[in-house]
């Protein structure tokens, strides 16, 4: 079956989020590895590595990934917004390196009126840059998440995904992070066995199956379509059981990271009623 969890708060500490992961009886975790709203970040330390690495073996050894901050924009046609993102992904990469984390998630950019194939080009071009000043003994993985398409955000189809990593110079860098949310709200439907099989179909052809990391389960507030990114709970939305029931019971994704991002209380109540919404519609 998939291994489920949640993004999980670092507060107090990065090692914390094993606290609260386990309190959900989650499988899977994404952090912030800093604040995702600043852009200065402070390195991670050794002893703050160490108690990380120790929680992690202590919980289990889950799968683990990071999201990068939400002010990055590699797309963006801004020189001095582009040169503080190329820096602020490098620290997160780096950040990753130090704590042994194998995946950083990043939403692909906004393109700022320039333009999507401008904006496509930027995006590959600035990875090019990060790859390289981050250097050689750094394998961190970049997983590519799916986007809504709202505003000028890039990533919304499987295609401009494929051309990002296909115009880097180290394609076998990067992967995919695939939001349910996100995919439903830019046109991809999930709700039908049809649907599910057609969406999924696309993904292999364009982007491949292999490239698939990691997933954000995230039911869809929005119809179908509407390019408006709100998530909300599981069951809750327009996607509805059905559709996580056809992803919860795919064997292709059964041993696949998948994580909630739905909004919770200090209890983590909701992370519990969702886990659970999902543990139940498994049927094997």
């Amino acid at each position: 079956m998939p291994l489920l969890g949640a993004h999980m708060s670092v507060a107090g500490g990065l090692h914390h989020a094993f606290d609260h992961l386990s309190k959900v009886g989650g499988e899977a975790l994404q952090i912030f590895t800093r604040n995702q709203r600043q852009w200065q970040a402070a390195p991670v330390s050794e002893e703050e590595a160490a108690a990380f690495r120790a929680a992690w073996q202590a919980a289990g050894e889950p799968p683990v990934a990071a999201h990068n901050s939400y002010l990055i924009n590699l797309a963006g046609n801004k020189p001095e917004t582009e040169e503080r993102s190329i820096a602020a992904l490098v620290a997160e990469l780096e950040r990753c390196r130090i704590l042994e984390i194998p995946w950083l998630i990043m939403h692909p950019g906004s393109h700022l009126g320039q333009g999507t194939k401008a904006g496509l080009a930027r995006c590959s071009r600035n990875l090019d840059t990060v790859l390289e000043e981050a250097g050689k003994a750094n394998r961190v993985t970049i997983l590519l998440e799916n986007t809504a398409g709202q505003g000028t955000n890039l990533g919304r189809s499987f295609e401009e995904l494929a051309a990002i990593i296909a115009a880097c110079r180290q394609p076998q860098r990067f992967g995919i992070c695939f939001d349910t949310c996100h995919a439903f709200a830019a046109g991809y439907d999930l709700r039908t066995p049809q649907a599910y099989r057609k969406t999924f179909a696309e993904l292999d052809r364009i982007i491949g199956l292999e490239r698939l990391h990691f997933f954000h389960l995230n039911d869809a507030l929005k119809p179908l379509g509407s390019r408006v990114d709100r998530h909300t709970h599981i069951g809750q939305g327009e996607i509805g059981r059905a559709g996580f029931g056809l992803l919860m019971n795919d064997p292709r994704f059964r041993r696949h990271p998948m994580v909630l991002e739905t909004d919770k209380g200090p209890d983590l109540r909701e992370d519990i009623e969702n886990l659970a919404v999902l543990r139940g519609l498994m049927t094997s």
